[in-house]
């Protein structure tokens, strides 16, 4: 019995946020859309994530209108977005009316697919984005942030996928964001999670520690329906797998996908002098393209590595890797044994980095630390070290949430559409200043700029029509 595998682009999205800052322009993706249009992909990841916050603040473009642009385009295929929870694109929770706003404006704009996920799992952070988008017709796919610890067993893996499925969502995600996950484990958890839900299973890994391609080919083979890959000039490293590899891997197999490599060798053409230009310019650093073992050795992702070793460099401790390393799971242990994937990664790393360069453990705690231990971010899977909330909130631990931190929230939405209505033009507008307020605010003064240009070019082209 044939059962082909579905494959989601990701050079619209992850593909270039991992690779290249998310410094992909809305002018480099669009002539090649109509081409990618006619592949079948299951669907095309092309909005969300870092693409959001990068448009505004380095591209100078309006992120909404990206997505009309490519709706416009896509005519045959889904397109996707990748949205943080209670964080929907940025850093903090925000509360349910703008959640369920962003969901509805994003749906009306032109997303089909929506993955959801939360850096703690705390799937009480995951429920409000659910009910929009199942609300709004959109398929709601709940994204598990994949990680290793005593905590994560089979058993934590097949009850989270049962409560997903319960939550109402769509399909399930296994978001392996650090290439933790191995080839044998790979098969051990996808057959778990398909006896546990009757949801489609999908895995997203990366290709840091270099096993990626074989991960997914044990997935596949366990019955997971969707892997997620990235077109060969923006593929591996810190990337996905190539596209046009797992095609091949597939072909001929009761898993072929049917996609057809000439077709898609003309996608990779047009991508590749786009990849040169990003070398050339030093965009693409060659180091994110090679195989990074420590991300197996350590259990931590390949962006966190750079980072620690970065502050360290700062404070001319070079010499303290190793020792932070060895740090880093010992903080995570300490604060509930979180999967390490934004902010939660840049949380642990940098208490780790206090912590040895202090000489004493906690003699200073970040406010991050802090609010981890107050539950400002949600549940953890394991309780915090009760030693450690002690040391580093005293008296304030008194202060700890246990309800869900955004019930502590009052709605957003009505006072940001009153502190913004000066700039405003489209009704999105409220969602990217209420989600980057500084950012936007400049964004807009800027927007409104170019149109007083092209106004003045306007009456300037007319004024020498019609000579007076």
């Amino acid at each position: 019995m044939s059962k082909p595998v579905k494959i989601t682009e990701t050079i619209l999205r992850d593909a270039h946020q991992s690779l290249i800052a998310t410094r992909m322009p809305t002018d480099e993706m669009l002539p090649i859309v109509d081409k990618m249009d006619k592949i079948g992909y299951h669907a095309v990841e092309c909005w969300g994530g870092a693409t959001f916050d990068a448009s505004l603040r380095f591209l100078k473009e309006d992120p909404w209108e990206r997505l009309r642009k490519l709706r416009d385009g896509f005519k045959n295929t889904k397109l996707q977005m990748l949205f943080r929870g209670q964080n929907i694109l940025g850093y903090k929770p925000y509360a349910d009316d703008v959640v369920e706003y962003f969901v509805q404006k994003s749906i009306a704009n032109g997303i089909d697919i929506i993955r959801i996920f939360d850096c703690l799992n705390d799937v009480r952070n995951l429920q409000t984005a659910v009910d929009a988008c199942n609300k709004e017709k959109g398929h709601a796919q709940v994204a598990l942030s994949y990680t290793l610890g005593d905590a994560y067993t089979l058993d934590y893996w097949m009850d989270m996928a049962k409560r997903i499925e319960d939550m109402g969502a769509d399909s399930l995600c296994i978001k392996d964001m650090a290439g933790l996950l191995v080839p044998q484990k790979a098969d051990e958890l996808i057959r778990a999670l398909k006896s546990a839900t009757d949801i489609p299973v999908d895995l997203h890994t990366h290709y840091t520690s270099g096993v990626a391609s074989m991960t997914y080919m044990k997935a596949v083979e366990a019955g997971c329906d969707i892997i997620d890959t990235a077109m060969s000039p923006l593929a591996l490293g810190t990337s996905q797998p190539a596209t046009e590899v797992m095609v091949e891997a597939f072909k001929g197999t009761e898993y072929d996908t049917g996609l057809d490599q000439n077709k898609l060798a003309e996608i990779a053409d047009y991508f590749r002098p786009y990849r040169e230009q990003c070398l050339k310019d030093g965009l693409l650093n060659p180091k994110v393209l090679g195989v990074n073992i420590n991300t197996l050795r350590y259990q931590v992702p390949g962006g966190m590595l750079s980072n620690l070793l970065s502050q360290l460099t700062d404070q001319g401790k070079e010499d303290k890797f190793e020792e932070v390393l060895a740090e880093v799971p010992r903080v995570r242990k300490d604060l509930g044994e979180p999967p390490l994937v934004t902010p939660s990664s840049q949380i642990v790393g940098t208490q780790a980095v206090f912590n040895v360069l202090m000489g004493e453990r906690y003699k200073v705690a970040t406010n991050e630390t802090k609010d981890i231990l107050l539950g400002k971010y949600g549940q953890t899977v394991k309780p915090f070290n009760p030693e450690i909330v002690d040391k580093v909130l005293g008296e304030d631990k008194k202060n700890a949430i246990t309800c869900r931190p955004a019930d502590l929230l009052e709605p957003q939405l009505a006072g940001i559409e009153e502190e913004m209505k000066q700039y405003k033009t489209q009704d999105e507008d409220v969602l990217t200043y209420a989600l980057f307020p500084k950012v936007a605010e400049e964004f807009f003064k800027y927007r409104e700029a170019q149109r007083d240009k092209v106004d003045m070019n306007k009456a300037d082209k007319d004024n020498k029509a019609y000579p007076v």
